[in-house]
Formats: C-alpha cells, sequence, structure tokens
C-alpha cells in the first residue's frame, strides 16, 4: 500500500519562501515519477511540477523560475521549494505518485497518478 503524506504548508505573505515535503511509503520511490498539483477553490486540479525517476524536471509555466521540485530517494522524500510566492499561488497542494514503473513519457496529467496525499494547504496573503 503506497502512502504519501505532504507537510510544510501555511499561510504567508506574498513574497516569501515555502518547501513543502511528500514522505512516501510502500514501494520503491526511485522508480517512479512523482509530481506535485494544486488545486484552488472553484478550480480544478493543476499540474504544478514533476519530476522523472530519472531526476528531470518539469513545470508550469505560471511557477518556472520561481518553484524546485526535487526528491532524495535514500529518504523517500519529495519536496517542492516555492519562493517569491504570490497570492495566486493559493490553494491546496497534493503530492501524487506515478502509477507507470520507469515511465518513458513524462506524466503531466492527474490521472497518470496512481497515488495522492491528503493535501497540504498553502494560503498567500498579499
Amino acid at each position: 500500500q503506497v502512502q504519501l503524506v505532504e507537510s510544510g504548508g501555511g499561510l504567508v505573505q506574498a513574497g516569501v519562501s515555502l518547501r513543502l515535503s511528500c514522505l512516501a511509503s510502500g514501494r520503491t520511490f526511485s522508480n517512479y515519477a512523482m509530481g506535485w498539483f494544486r488545486q484552488a477553490p472553484g478550480k480544478e486540479r493543476e499540474f504544478v511540477a514533476t519530476i522523472t525517476w530519472s531526476g528531470t524536471t518539469y513545470y508550469a509555466d505560471s511557477v518556472k523560475g520561481r518553484f524546485t521540485i526535487s526528491r532524495d530517494n535514500p529518504k523517500n522524500t519529495l519536496y517542492l521549494q516555492m519562493n517569491s510566492l504570490k497570492p495566486d499561488d493559493t490553494a491546496v497542494y497534493y503530492c501524487a505518485a506515478d502509477a507507470m514503473y520507469r515511465r518513458a513519457v513524462v506524466p503531466f496529467r492527474p490521472y497518470e497518478y496512481a497515488y495522492w496525499g491528503q493535501g497540504t494547504q498553502v494560503t498567500v496573503s498579499s
């Protein structure tokens, strides 16, 4: 049973930084892509960033240059470093684990991820 537990959210002012963490358990972490998604009130869940099993990273245009996704395989932990936060970044942030072992194509869509964390709230005030 794969479990993902996020932490690190909070209420911050615009311009500051936060780092989200996601602790994974239940399978070999290093063999799967991991992603971050977010969902604001009244909006659909959207892609934020992903890191492939081999370490390649991809970002949504809205966060490129401000957010950094990384993984620590020995610690089974995924991170999202968020800098220069904006009020538009306010959302519940979800960690997700790819359904496919060592997927050759980068997973950008929610349906490509089989496991999800419970979410952590990030609120950015202006």
